[in-house]
Formats: C-alpha cells, structure tokens, sequence
C-alpha cells in the first residue's frame, strides 16, 4: 500500500510538473490594433487596454504603450500602486515598466504606437 501512494503521488507530481513546462500564454495579438480616438487618452492618464493586453501613457513626451505580458513566462501582470507585479511568479516592474526584481530579467516590452491621421491610437505588437 505504500509503495502505491508513492507511485500515485509521483505521478501526479509528473502532471503537475508537465502542465508547468508545458505552460502556453495566451494567442498572439494582431499585429495591429486601434485603440480608438486619441482623445480616449488626456495628458497625464495611464489607461490600461485588456483586450490588447497593454497600458497606454500619455506623458509630456507623447504616447508610451507597454506590453501588460510578463517577459518570465507570458502570464498578464496586474497594475498596481507604484507599478506592476506578475500574480504567477512573482516579478515586479517600476510604473515605467523597468524591472524591479525577478524571476523576470528584463523589463516589459515597450511597444509601438502612433496616432492616424483619422485621430486614432494604432498599436503594432512586434
């Protein structure tokens, strides 16, 4: 009976192992996304996109989008009070998405965005 708990317990231990490796975030994005009127994003706001899983900041120096995904393993970091911080292993980033500490070994991913001539916030994920 022993040594059936402890093959069942390997066992599951093996799964659980294997879901962990086997970890797949989520689809990849369009490469393009418009994240409407440009007037959707006042001076001083930092307004958070789910759906094309970014934060846009617009700062005197224009507008900033950074990628919400996590650079460790994909999962979507949350906002918080002074920045961000990933809710499956542990990584934090600066509110300018810098690293603050690991797992992570690199900051969030700063992506492109452009305003239309039509007056819209395009969006391109690399």
């Amino acid at each position: 009976m022993l040594k059936g708990s402890l093959a069942g317990s390997a066992l599951i231990g093996l799964g659980v192992l294997g879901r962990f490796l086997g970890f797949q975030s989520e689809a990849n994005p369009p490469g393009q996304y418009d994240l409407g009127p440009s007037t959707d994003y006042p001076q001083g706001s930092r307004i958070q996109v789910p759906e094309a899983q970014v934060i846009v900041i617009h700062s005197d120096l224009g507008y900033i989008a950074l990628s919400l995904v996590c650079p460790h393993l994909g999962c979507e970091v949350q906002v918080t009070g002074d920045g961000f911080a990933c809710p499956c292993h542990g990584s934090r980033f600066q509110a300018d998405g810098s690293l603050h500490n690991g797992p992570a070994s690199s900051s969030l991913t700063s992506l492109r965005i452009e305003e239309s001539a039509e007056g819209h916030l395009i969006l391109y994920h690399q």
